[in-house]
């Protein structure tokens, strides 16, 4: 076998050999054969909301199993199906009834693109086929979801194969375009988005893309006040749908249960996954408005998207025992509340560190953003490897962070991204933020000075 470096690779996803082979989970932390421990700080990708063996969940999904695993989509609808299908309404707002449930995010995507595409079909406008997107995002593995990210390591292998998608620039208070002032930054970026709608031709234009809070992309970069409003603006002059991918930032993540809901818009479509199981089965689902249902099901009587596994039985039952512990817990609430104390304190034990540019977030979101200069805001040479470097020295430390990188341009810029579960304890949250702190300085200790 061709040796690999056993290292997580943030620029592309990947992993090499050598990993730890992990044995169980309990809570807040996981558990690998040779009986280390390590505090799950990120939730893996910012999946497990709930942490790791909760009892509750592992039942519900034993009793389901033990009755059927699956009932076929187009031969039997199911109790769990529906039952998450009225959580998710509830949670999202009674606009929201209509969703397809698929297996992850990239489904997820891959669905709230075709549903687009589907509505615009439906009302005879099937010159609507151009999506838009922004630089720096990440949207899924599928090749339509892949189409729609600018994660340039990821895309490189697939380039040819890609449908053409319009791109804009991202939208980052941090690193703000040339000339724009912070309080410019949103309308500056929404006028973007028309101009390019306007080149391509509203006409030709399907949806825009977006992430609430760019996750994998750009290291937990939060919409600037007043943006969603107006790109929702700009979409509904032009008849342009708009998805809000909340796979990664959406279920309650960044403190709201839609992550719009923060900034008091409701999309057309939008993907959760993610935090929806909390890891326990596969499970994700693109939730349309109703006004893209209508349509839908006058024209063609339901969505024309789906797969074998599309509402699979044990996974929504899984997803109705995680949302039932979210709801009667109150932890959305809760992470609305502690949130801000979380980031007070990642900036408290980071932020003097001349490396760290800026820690950033929403909720149980959080990103630091690593740099050279803190000055001139440019980042460590991509070679350097720091935010690997970091994770790393984290996890010899029993901490499990999302190491990122190329968040600036593609190939340079470091990140890591940190997820922790909605329940964990004040004594866990100041354990996370005490290792970060070690292992960003026992990094920092190995640089030439």
């Amino acid at each position: 076998m061709r040796h690999r470096d056993p290292a997580w690779n943030p620029v592309t996803g990947s992993a090499g050999a050598g990993l730890p082979r992990v044995a169980w989970g309990k809570g807040s932390y996981v558990y690998d054969t040779a009986g280390r421990r390590y505090l799950d700080a990120s939730g893996g990708p910012a999946v497990f909301c709930l942490g790791h063996g909760d009892e509750e969940v592992n039942e519900a999904i034993t009793r389901q199993l033990q009755r059927i695993a699956h009932g076929y989509r187009y031969s039997f609808t199911s109790d769990p199906l529906e039952e998450l299908e009225l959580l998710v309404t509830a949670a999202a707002g009674p606009a929201f009834s209509a969703m397809v449930f698929v297996s992850g995010g990239s489904e997820a995507v891959e669905s709230a693109l075709k549903l687009a595409l589907q509505y615009h079909s439906a009302r005879g406008e099937g010159s609507r086929r151009r999506f838009i997107a922004r630089r720096r995002s990440w949207h899924g593995n599928t090749l339509g979801a892949l189409a729609v990210s600018d994660f340039l390591a990821r895309r490189a292998p697939f380039e040819g194969a890609l449908t053409e998608a319009s791109f804009v620039a991202s939208v980052n208070a941090y690193r703000l375009p040339a000339g724009v002032a912070p309080q410019a930054l949103a309308a500056h970026a929404a006028a973007e988005l028309e101009a390019e709608i306007l080149r391509v031709g509203p006409a030709h234009v399907a949806a825009f893309i977006f992430e609430p809070v760019v996750g994998a992309a750009g290291g937990v970069v939060p919409a600037p006040a007043g943006y969603a409003a107006l790109a929702r603006a700009v979409c509904d002059r032009h008849g342009v749908l708009m998805i809000a991918d909340e796979v990664m930032c959406g279920s309650g993540r960044c403190g709201t249960w839609r992550a719009l809901a923060h900034d008091g818009v409701e999309p057309d479509v939008f993907a959760i996954a993610k935090g929806l199981g909390a890891g326990y089965l596969p499970l994700g689902a693109a939730v349309y408005h109703r006004r893209v249902a209508e349509v839908i099901d006058a024209h063609d009587g339901g969505p024309l998207t789906g797969h074998t596994f599309t509402g699979h039985t044990a996974a929504c039952a899984a997803g109705v025992a995680v949302q039932t512990i979210v709801r009667r817990e109150r932890l959305v609430e809760r992470v609305a509340a502690d949130g801000p104390a979380l980031l007070a304190a990642l900036d408290a034990e980071l932020g003097s560190l001349d490396a760290v540019g800026d820690v950033r977030g929403r909720g149980f979101f959080a990103g630091i953003e690593f740099v050279a200069d803190r000055q001139t805001k440019e980042p460590f040479a991509a070679d350097l490897g720091f935010a690997g470097r970091v994770g790393r020295a984290a996890q010899a430390l029993g901490l499990l962070c999302y190491p990122l990188a190329g968040n600036v341009d593609g190939l340079r810029g470091d990140a890591v991204l940190l997820a922790p579960p909605f329940n964990a304890s004040a004594g866990e949250l100041e354990e996370l933020v005490t290792l970060l702190g070690r292992a960003v300085r026992a990094v920092l200790d190995t640089l030439p000075r």
